[in-house]
């Protein structure tokens, strides 16, 4: 008996919960409370009906789909099956579809992501579905009038080189991207992301490619040109070595959005890092005399250069063991019979020698970073170049004839590691000074 006067006594207040004020409360539908308004837009941007508000609610959890029907049968969505919860919903629409099209263009593929529906009256059609297959649907009219239907192109798309090696050795160190946009935009952005990414769905955050600030504005049309260089140029390291892919997307003020990718591969990407091992350069007079030397008498010095970096540093001759005059530099050797000038070249390291009362060239006296077997050596664009290849180390020594009687007695030798059209960095800067006296017959 007492167990029915307690389910007699649930059920009555399950009752109780479903009367309010002597009437009975009605269970919600799966949808309703649907309505678009207004009923006419010009999705054009001109900030005047560009959009509706598109409202519905929910009794239940479900899945909601929203698309547009046109005179000819054609199905455009808004939203494709995307679950909601239970509750109210608004959403603004301004005659923008989803859908991916690839079009062939004279300057080249676009692939078009959202795109304003042309002008015209299309049903539309809001559909729920629960989760146990139950389905809802409202639907009704809406006109479109004078839309802004133009696609920002991004023409000529071109990345060069294709194979970018960004580690300042002069050669591939940076990638030009450069485009024609067709028009003003609302928003554009490049970026670098993994080859295997989804381009509209990436997982991971893409690296983005700035722009060159020009007269020309990012989001306005015209020829645009970025200068990528992996970030080496800020000591970071750039992303691994592999093929990416670069991808642009474009979207204009009343939402059509277009895509364009293309790849590119990394190869030795990385900041390069060398040093005079030990900080040490070993100076003495051919005569094994060291700090005194005479007008006439030759300087040697050796040392030892490494490369503690990950990834190859170019370098380039005058192969050790070359001979100065205390008046000659790197760039007049061609004067001396049987020798080659061995001009600045950009991303180059060579070891140098200067001296406290050179008043011209910087590091007048320069070698390359280790002799021929210390360095690997390839064939690129028909020119041989020569690293010191990461781990490694290179040998470099060289003499240097006192030809003349200098300007002031002690002068100060040094050493330095330059890496040409970059710079010396402040620990590869005036190594192991050296005083020497010059005596003077």
């Amino acid at each position: 008996m007492k167990r029915f006067w307690g389910i007699s006594g649930l059920l009555l207040a399950v009752l109780f919960s479903l009367v309010v004020g002597g009437c009975a409360v009605p269970f919600r539908p799966l949808l309703y409370d649907v309505s678009v308004q207004p009923e006419v837009i010009s999705p054009n941007a001109d900030r005047v009906d560009d959009v509706t508000l598109i409202r519905y609610a929910l009794g239940r959890n479900a899945y909601i789909s929203i698309f547009f029907t046109d005179a000819a049968g054609h199905t455009y969505y808004f939203r494709r099956h995307q679950r909601r919860a239970r509750g109210r919903y608004a959403v603004y629409w301004g005659g923008v579809i989803e859908g991916t099209k690839v079009y062939e263009t004279p300057y080249g593929r676009q692939m078009v992501l959202n795109r304003v529906l042309p002008a015209g009256t299309y049903t539309w059609v809001i559909e729920a579905e629960d989760d146990r297959g139950n389905r809802e649907r409202r639907e009704g009219q809406i006109t479109i009038q004078d839309p802004d239907t133009s696609v920002p192109e991004l023409r000529n798309f071109a990345v060069s080189p294709r194979v970018f090696t960004p580690n300042q050795d002069g050669i591939d160190d940076r990638v030009a991207v450069t485009y024609y946009l067709s028009e003003d935009v609302a928003d554009i952005t490049v970026s670098l992301m993994p080859i295997d990414e989804d381009p509209l769905h990436p997982k991971e955050v893409p690296w983005l490619l700035a722009e060159v600030e020009r007269e020309i504005k990012p989001t306005q049309k015209g020829l645009h040109y970025i200068d990528y260089e992996g970030g080496v140029d800020n000591e970071v390291d750039p992303p691994p070595d592999g093929t990416y892919q670069i991808v642009a997307r474009a979207q204009d003020a009343a939402g059509n959005t277009t895509l364009v990718t293309t790849t590119l591969t990394i190869v030795e990407g990385g900041v390069p890092r060398a040093d005079i091992l030990n900080g040490e350069v070993t100076m003495y007079d051919i005569r094994d005399r060291d700090r005194f030397l005479a007008v006439g008498d030759t300087l040697v010095f050796t040392a030892t250069v490494e490369n503690y970096g990950h990834v190859p540093i170019r370098t380039s001759g005058p192969p050790p063991g070359t001979h100065y005059n205390l008046d000659e530099n790197f760039n007049t050797l061609a004067v001396r019979e049987g020798q080659r000038a061995w001009h600045e070249q950009a991303g180059v390291w060579r070891f140098g020698i200067d001296f406290q009362t050179n008043g011209g060239q910087d590091y007048p006296f320069r070698w390359a970073v280790g002799r021929r077997e210390d360095l690997e050596c390839r064939l690129i664009d028909g020119e041989e170049q020569c690293y010191l290849m990461p781990g490694k180390r290179g040998l470099v020594y060289g003499t240097i004839t006192i030809n003349y009687v200098p300007p002031r007695n002690n002068i100060v030798f040094w050493a330095g590691l330059i890496h040409e059209d970059v710079g010396i960095l402040p620990f590869n800067n005036r190594v192991d000074p050296h005083e020497i006296h010059i005596d003077i017959p």
